[in-house]
């Protein structure tokens, strides 16, 4: 006969059983008070089919898997023996099971206190039964009783998870026992946890997530083992949470264990972006502006000579832009920005260069002084880390008739000495000019100045914007002479000598009527120096008296009028031309006179009046004032059916009055509309 699995008599200490990924190791004991390691049986030899009295033997078993022919152990018979095996284990979530029994004779199967399978006969043959139940989650002890009544002995028991997606729905259990540990050296994080007692678990999925938001779907990493140390953990000062799923080998996945977190150093350096000079250069110096990103860091700008550095500070303190104010003009400088956060950490933006101009002033303009000796002022600032010698630019422009423009007739450095006149600009110095040497410019021209710096190496910075000047003296030209009035037909002839002023621009005319018509003094026109006479013919000859005074200005703009009775004046008294035939008030056509005296003829036109709307018009009768018949006498045979009408038979060197009226489709004749214009006598 087969004797039972080999065990050490001697040895009086126990051998345990172990599980290793669910699968069972064989170990057992001499000892009559045998404990034997779950998932290991515990098995007891009983010499009678009922399993009473105390066992022969106990021992522990990895299997039930037997075979024996004759007595299995000492002390039992070789027929009619019992053999039971139990065992109390952790399924853990339980789950759907399958159980399967053979041998021959009597085998029975207990799950807890309830029979599962029951081939409880004597035969000599050998069968077999399989069971699929499901185990619930927890401890439970499955309890295998055998006898052999007669003959060989043989039973076999095996029991394990149905694993198939579409039977298993069961998730297994979270796991336990849950830690984690972070190495500040070496930024790695380790996790561990407690194996799970399914017997169907295939691994165990580790997720991480920052904190404030939620875990993916995809796992960190997958394990069969009970542990983990996560080596990619970014070095920022951040706060990760971890936590481990098991799942079985249908695919179902646990719960997650409870979040555990872990804050890692900060070794991360800020990253400082998009760098950029803005502009070549301004007044106050060298301007940058970066991207800054979020979080508390403090930045310097960060200054070389040569790319590659060496780098010093140029400034410190920073938001996230900054004025290099000390850059040297005339050089290149290459900049980059050191970003600093609370932890220490240091990063640094790319290098950009910036090819500094030299310092180009900002002229401020100037300022005319001939009344106390003459010359222009001229101020502007410069940045205070820029050369203090300056050049004052000045050319004279005059109009040229031939090509419309005004070409430059001179160009000079002025000789003024500038001064530094105030430093309390900050990052501005205030310099300041007289230009002595400026003539006044003639009535067709002007000037215009700029400034430049010149560096120690005799360069010359570009020009400074532009101011232009009609620089003149204090001197008024001298009243006129022979100043005239003579009445005409055709208005007021005026005529005066020519002035002696060298700088003659021109003569204003103007008219102070002795008649109270609130008018006051009217302003006649101008004379261009060279001329000394005008024609008011803009006035009616209505038989009123009119003084007329002339004022001689010179280039500068001097002259001595203030009032009229600071110039020569002259009074006239009209010639009456008024018709002796009133016009009546109810017009309805509004009519304008404009002589041409070089053609010698009068346009009229005219428009029917606003608050007219009829449509009956047929035509218009045009009619001038003839003296000597003391009556209106018209120009046209037949009606006019435009709006204008041209007057090329009136006489030269007169002032001729109008009426025009309008006919309507009854016959019947509007009230006349009037003007009147003065025609001068043709030139010769």
């Amino acid at each position: 006969m087969n004797p039972a699995r080999p065990t050490t008599a001697a040895v009086a200490c126990s051998v345990v059983f172990i599980s290793a990924a669910g699968l069972l190791v064989a170990a057992n004991s001499a000892s009559a008070a045998t404990s034997c390691a779950s998932p290991v049986y515990k098995r007891q030899f009983f010499a009678n089919t009922a399993f009473s009295g105390s066992p022969k033997k106990t021992d522990c078993d990895s299997a039930v898997d037997q075979s024996w022919s004759g007595a299995p152990v000492t002390g039992l018979p070789k027929d009619n023996f019992g053999v039971r095996w139990s065992v109390t284990r952790n399924f853990g979530s339980g789950g759907p099971f399958t159980i399967a029994a053979s041998g021959t004779d009597g085998i029975r199967v207990y799950l807890d206190s309830g029979r599962k399978i029951d081939l409880w006969s004597n035969t000599t043959g050998s069968r077999s039964k399989s069971l699929n139940l499901t185990i619930p989650k927890g401890t439970h002890t499955l309890r295998i009783d055998y006898v052999n009544w007669t003959g060989s002995a043989k039973v076999k028991l095996t029991y394990a998870p149905r694993t198939t997606a579409a039977v298993d729905k069961v998730k297994p259990l979270t796991p336990g026992g849950s830690t984690t540990t972070y190495d500040k050296a070496t930024g790695k994080a380790k996790l561990t946890w407690s194996r799970n007692q399914e017997m169907d678990v295939a691994g165990y999925r580790v997720y991480r997530r920052p904190r404030g938001s939620t875990f993916g779907t995809r796992p960190l990493a997958t394990t069969t083992a009970t542990s983990y140390t996560d080596s990619t953990l970014p070095k920022a000062g951040a706060t990760f949470l971890y936590e481990v799923r098991a799942y079985d080998k249908a695919g179902n996945e646990s719960a997650g264990t409870a979040d555990q977190a872990v804050t890692t150093v900060d070794k991360v350096a800020p990253t400082v972006t998009d760098l950029t000079v803005l502009g070549n250069s301004s007044l106050d110096g060298v301007s940058l502006w970066w991207m800054s990103p979020e979080g508390s860091l403090t930045y310097e700008l960060l200054r070389s000579g040569a790319p590659g550095g060496p780098f010093t500070v140029a400034a410190k303190n920073l938001s996230n832009s900054a004025t290099d104010e000390t850059a040297p003009y005339g050089e290149t400088s290459y900049y980059k920005v050191a970003a600093t956060d609370a932890a220490g950490n240091t990063g640094y933006s790319s290098v950009v260069s910036n090819a500094r101009p030299l310092a180009v002033p900002y002229f401020l303009g100037g300022k005319n002084r001939p009344e106390d000796g003459g010359g222009v002022d001229l101020s502007w600032w410069v940045s205070p880390h820029s050369p203090t010698e300056f050049r004052v630019h000045r050319e004279e422009r005059r109009f040229d008739a031939a090509t419309g423009t005004f070409a430059v007739v001179d160009s000079q450095v002025v000789p003024c000495a500038p001064k530094l006149t105030d430093t309390a600009y900050g990052t501005r110095h205030a310099y300041a000019c007289t230009d002595t040497t400026v003539v006044p410019s003639p009535h067709d021209g002007f000037y215009v100045y700029w400034v430049t710096s010149v560096d120690a190496l005799g360069r010359e910075s570009a020009p400074s914007g532009v101011h232009q000047f009609s620089y003149g003296d204090a001197t008024a030209p001298p009243l006129v002479t022979g100043f005239t009035a003579t009445a005409t037909e055709y208005g007021t002839v005026l005529d005066w000598d020519d002035s002696p002023a060298a700088d003659l621009a021109e003569y204003n005319v103007f008219r102070l009527s002795t008649v109270d018509d609130g008018t006051g003094t009217t302003y006649v026109g101008r004379v261009g120096a060279g001329s000394s006479r005008l024609v008011d013919s803009a006035n009616l000859q209505d038989g009123e008296t009119h003084t007329y005074f002339v004022d001689a200005v010179d280039t500068s703009g001097n002259s001595n009028y203030t009032s009229a009775d600071d110039v020569v004046s002259t009074t006239v008294t009209e010639y009456d031309l008024r018709p002796t035939v009133e016009t009546p008030a109810d017009w309805l056509v509004t009519v304008d006179a404009e002589a041409d005296s070089a053609a010698g003829t009068v346009l009229l036109d005219w428009k029917l009046s606003s608050s007219y709307y009829g449509t009956d018009i047929t035509g218009y009768r045009v009619y001038r004032w003839n003296p000597s018949t003391a009556a209106y006498e018209p120009l046209t045979a037949e009606p006019v059916t435009g709006l204008s009408y041209t007057d090329s038979t009136a006489a030269a060197g007169t002032t001729h009055f109008y009426w025009v009226t309008a006919l309507h489709a009854d016959g019947t004749e509007s009230a006349p509309g009037d003007a009147w214009a003065a025609l001068a006598p043709r030139a010769e």
